[in-house]
């Protein structure tokens, strides 16, 4: 597919990561308004709420857009998610008839505030990345036992806190938990000194599912609304203290940053690529109909207070082994009921040489080989003050489809977490 022209020339332009290709759905609040739906088209924002009100967009079963979050979009289904994206391409294409009515809904992206795009119902966080899984299995256990017996038969998964879910540009404060070193006699309480990031996707749950009735893979991917950088924190020496039996619990419940807007299934459509060929024969209720993974380069940066930024990362989508709609379907298996706004995480996208390797455990292989930053210093985990940023999109003929930057600022843990 080749760009679809707008008549908003910013959204023309192939370095850019919202054109009319792509139209994807945000909170926002112009300064001093209350936060309302939004679309990023090039370098603004369309007022889809105040576009609704104005009866420029006619939904079957609304007005939808009137609420500061997706979810009433979402629950509705495929065939309202194509007519609103229909709707949308319909009022910005160049030529368009609307284009005098639709213009004074526009604000620049520049001057906006953005929100968590969709009440999160539930979060699941998936361990689903094969190099990921071989490396920290490797560190952890060695070579010869690095993925767990059933790692190539289902994608692993623990459930998490959907109130750790922020959006893109909230600090992170450096959290405390029971440490406990390999030649410590018992535990301390103290702040974090081995925190790290996971670069991830998330994929966001629209059509609910029943309880007791799993569904299929082909069913699972119908009922995804969209995709959004994720990046799940992780505070690695409370993980290695706690991790066991049951698997993370405090390690990853200080924040899980996600982009502030949602690319939807529409838009990534083109961009499908088939998962890995499989070690292991997976049973049928796990097997992909079709293409289910997308080709989307993903990237870090990681940016000192005060210094240049450094790309510490690149990898791509692509190295998933298991895809959200195998996830979303596995998750389903027991009989568990999906919900409108569950988000999942696909876990740590890592590939196969060190500089695409998606989390610091990982990049500096423990902190035995710490990087050095473009301005001299060195990491093996983050600092008080350094900013990490998650880019990533799918590239298209003369265009892009992209998410927006997915980042957040790591602030010093408090002296005194009980303090009141």
């Amino acid at each position: 597919m080749t760009l679809i022209r707008s008549w908003v020339e910013s959204a023309n332009q192939p370095a850019g990561d919202f054109p009319l290709n792509n139209l994807p759905y945000g909170v926002f609040a112009p300064a001093g308004a209350a936060p309302r739906l939004g679309v990023a088209i090039g370098d603004y924002v369309l007022d889809v709420s105040a576009a609704e009100a104005d009866g420029l967009i006619v939904l079957t079963g609304g007005p939808l857009l009137d609420q500061p979050f997706w979810n009433p979009v979402m629950a509705a289904g495929p065939a309202l998610w194509d007519q609103l994206r229909k709707r949308l391409i319909a009022l910005l294409a160049e030529g368009s008839a609307f284009e005098a009515a639709v213009a004074p809904h526009l604000s620049p992206r520049a001057g906006v505030t953005l929100y968590l795009p969709f009440r999160v119902a539930e979060y699941t966080d998936f361990y689903a990345g094969y190099h990921h899984a071989v490396n920290v299995g490797t560190m952890f256990r060695g070579a010869e036992n690095a993925l767990p017996p059933n790692w190539l038969h289902i994608p692993i998964g623990y459930n998490g806190r959907a109130s750790s879910v922020v959006v893109s540009g909230t600090d992170v404060l450096r959290p405390w938990g029971q440490l406990k070193g390999p030649n410590d006699e018992a535990p301390r309480f103290a702040p974090s000194q081995r925190f790290d990031i996971e670069l991830e996707m998330g994929a966001i749950v629209g059509t609910p599912s029943v309880s007791g009735k799993p569904v299929t893979v082909a069913e699972a991917d119908e009922m995804i609304f969209g995709y959004v950088l994720l990046n799940d924190w992780s505070a690695r020496d409370i993980q290695a203290w706690e991790y066991q039996p049951l698997g993370p619990f405090q390690a990853k419940a200080t924040a899980t940053t996600i982009s502030p807007w949602i690319v939807t299934r529409a838009a990534l459509e083109p961009f499908r690529i088939p998962t890995p060929a499989r070690q292991k024969p997976l049973l049928p209720h796990l097997a992909e109909p079709k293409p289910m993974l997308y080709d989307i380069a993903l990237e870090v940066g990681l940016q000192p207070e005060g210094a240049e930024e450094t790309i510490i990362c690149r990898t791509n989508y692509a190295e998933m082994y298991y895809s959200a709609a195998q996830q979303l379907a596995h998750h389903t298996s027991s009989g568990c009921a999906m919900s409108t706004g569950d988000l999942l995480g696909s876990g740590t996208i890592s590939g196969p040489v060190k500089e695409s390797r998606g989390s610091l455990l990982e990049m500096s292989w423990g902190g035995k080989e710490p990087l050095t930053l473009a301005g001299g210093e060195s990491r093996s985990f983050i600092a008080d003050h350094d900013t990490l940023v998650l880019r990533g999109a799918a590239r298209g003929e003369g265009y892009r489809i992209g998410f927006g930057d997915c980042s957040g600022k790591v602030l010093p843990a408090l002296a005194d977490p009980y303090a009141r």
